[in-house]
Order: structure tokens, then C-alpha cells, then sequence
């Protein structure tokens, strides 16, 4: 058998159990009506009658009439624009008449008016404040917990291995790197699966509830370009993660272990959630390979990154994640067949079993 034979067979042992697991099944459920639960939420808080500041009172009058709309009589046009500006109502009615809004336009005004004035926005490019919140914390929160419950999983399962000697049977089977390889792929595409699932529900969802179209704009190439930076990403922490499952003989092991790595998947979570309106930190971010699956796509979202910095981030993960691989390739290699205790990063990096 080949080498990518043996790892064909492994990845489908692989995927058909992980099918079975209630936990990759709960997950999926989970990060799926969080995503619905991402772009619903929007609207809901949106809803309830919108507030209309307005100088004229004969014009307030007649906006008073419709229930969807709660109206707010002020001095003078000037004083109606400082509200709209400041965040205190959602559009407001001048002289002309004209409806002006900050960035989405007010439907419900322009149409308790006899005749539909023109609109204008005052800021038509800003993002909603609570989109401007709740996007990155969903990239980060997916990302994170996505790519640390696959990372445990395939170091659990190599340390299981490990712990009751079948992978002595496996690796007299099939060479090491095939049985590798065979654990990587099948984590990877099930991972990647599950990230395209989520990405696909929360752009229907969106849709659905009727979030702006420039909102949507925004928000369609964030997420499928975070769909690409995630497989990259994974795959750059993936034989990692099988490399320090290897170095524990026991499951109680693996979490001293593996720590440098989940710290490589934590630090870039809190990074984005503590930073992510600091321009010139989240622009370093962007192009740090483990913080760069979650700040470009973020930056993305903003309208900050140039339409090349998503390729150039991108290539500097792909050489990041190839280096990463045979790391972690070694690691493998040097302790999966160790059992006197656990193994130090420096002994199974000097020590490979054959492959």
C-alpha cells in the first residue's frame, strides 16, 4: 500500500468517526444557531418604532399619525442633524423637505410623508456600531473554539493511541507520516465542513433578516474570505497539534504539553477582541500568521485592507503553515513510539521514529 493509499484509509476511519461523535455533532448545532443567532440579533435590536427629530410642527403632526414612528420636535433644522449625528434619533426631517440619516435609510419616515422626499446619509460608508462589535467577537469566537476543539481532538486521539499501544499495530500497517497525514486530512476537511456550513447559515441569515445591502456588502467577502484564511490556519496548527499529542503517554499529560500551542490559538482571540479598534494594531495582526484568520477578514469587513493585503496575508500563512507542518511532522515522529513518560519537545526533535 502507498503512502497516499494508507492515508485515504486513515482519513476515512478518521471521518467516520467523527461523524458518530455526539461532541463534533453538538458543535456543529452550536456554532449554527450562533451564526443565526449573529445576524438575528441585529434586527432585533433594531426593532420597535423609529425615532424622527423634526423643527416643523405641521410636519410633526403628520408624522405623529403613523404608529411605527416616534417623533421628537426640536428648535430648528440644525438642532435635528446634531441628534441624527450624535446617535440620540434615527433620521430626521429638514427643510425642503429632506430626510437625512446616518448610514441606512429611513424608509418608514420618507413614507408617512404626503410624498417621498429625497434622503440623505451622512455617513452612507460607517458601520453599524453593534455590527462594528459582534463581527469580530463571532470571527474570533468561531475561529478560536473551532480550531481548539479539533486541535484537542486530534491530540487526544493520537495520545489515545499512544496510551493502549494500537498505534504500534497502525504504524507496522501503514507508514507514520501516512498515518499522519490520514488524521490531519480528515480533521481538516471536517473542520473546514463545519466553517463553510456556519459561513453559508449566517449569510441566508442575514438576508433573511433583512440586514442593509451595504451591510451585506461588507460582510459577504469578510466571511468567505475568513472561510479561506481558516483552511490555512488549521492546517498550519493541525500536525502541531498531533506533534504535542504524541509527546504525552497519558491524556492527564496533554495539557502541559500542548500549551504553547493553545496559547498560539488563544493570544490571537483576545488580540482581536482587545484591539480590534486600533488601526495600527490590527493591521500588524493582519499579517501575523495565527492572529491573520481572524484580523484581515476583520479589516475586510471595516473596508481597511487594500484589496492586496488579503494575498499577501494569505501567502505568508501558506509558507508559515508549510514550515509548521514538517515541524510538526518531526514532533510526530520523534515520540509517537516513546511511552517511558512524557517527552520533551527538544528529545522528539532530535529522536524520529523510521517513517
Amino acid at each position: 500500500m502507498t503512502t497516499y493509499a494508507a492515508a485515504k484509509v486513515v482519513a476515512a476511519r478518521e471521518i467516520r468517526m467523527k461523524l458518530r461523535d455526539k461532541t463534533f455533532i453538538f458543535s456543529t448545532v452550536f456554532f449554527l444557531l450562533f451564526s443565526i443567532a449573529v445576524t438575528v440579533l441585529p434586527a432585533v435590536f433594531a426593532g420597535g418604532p423609529s425615532s424622527v427629530a423634526v423643527a416643523d410642527r405641521a410636519t410633526a403632526a403628520r408624522l405623529e399619525q403613523s404608529p411605527d414612528l416616534e417623533v421628537r420636535v426640536v428648535a430648528d433644522d440644525a438642532a435635528a442633524e446634531k441628534l441624527v449625528r450624535d446617535g440620540d434619533v434615527d433620521a430626521a426631517v429638514v427643510s425642503g423637505p429632506e430626510v437625512i440619516a446616518l448610514q441606512d435609510r429611513p424608509g418608514e419616515v420618507a413614507r408617512a410623508l404626503s410624498t417621498e422626499p429625497p434622503v440623505r446619509l451622512l455617513e452612507p460608508d460607517a458601520v453599524d456600531p453593534f455590527l462594528a462589535y459582534i463581527v469580530p467577537f463571532a470571527l474570533a469566537f468561531v475561529f478560536f473554539f473551532t480550531s481548539l476543539l479539533f486541535g484537542l481532538q486530534i491530540a487526544q486521539s493520537v495520545t489515545e493511541e499512544k496510551q493502549t499501544r494500537i498505534v504500534e499495530i497502525l504504524v507496522a500497517s501503514v507508514p507514520t507520516r501516512a498515518l499522519l497525514a490520514g488524521k490531519v486530512a480528515a480533521l481538516g476537511l471536517l473542520a473546514f465542513a463545519q466553517v463553510a456550513l456556519i459561513a453559508v447559515v449566517t449569510l441566508i441569515g442575514a438576508r433573511l433578516a433583512g440586514l442593509d445591502r451595504g451591510v451585506l456588502h461588507l460582510l459577504e467577502p469578510a466571511i468567505g474570505w475568513f472561510v479561506a484564511f481558516f483552511l490555512i490556519g488549521f492546517a498550519m496548527l493541525a500536525a502541531l497539534w498531533a506533534g504535542v499529542g504524541a509527546l504525552a503517554s497519558r491524556p492527564e499529560e496533554l495539557n502541559g504539553v500542548s500549551q504553547p500551542v493553545q496559547m498560539a490559538v488563544m493570544l490571537p482571540f483576545f488580540a482581536v477582541i482587545f484591539f480590534g479598534e486600533n488601526d495600527l494594531v490590527m493591521r500588524i495582526l493582519s499579517y501575523v500568521p495565527f492572529s491573520a484568520p481572524v484580523a484581515m477578514p476583520v479589516r475586510i469587513f471595516n473596508g481597511d485592507a487594500a484589496g492586496w493585503e488579503p494575498f499577501a496575508a494569505l501567502l505568508i500563512m501558506a509558507v508559515t503553515a508549510v514550515a509548521l507542518l514538517a515541524a510538526g511532522a518531526r514532533l510526530y515522529e520523534g515520540s509517537l513510539l516513546r511511552y517511558n513518560g512524557k517527552t520533551s519537545w527538544a528529545t522528539a526533535w532530535r529522536a524520529r521514529t523510521t517513517a
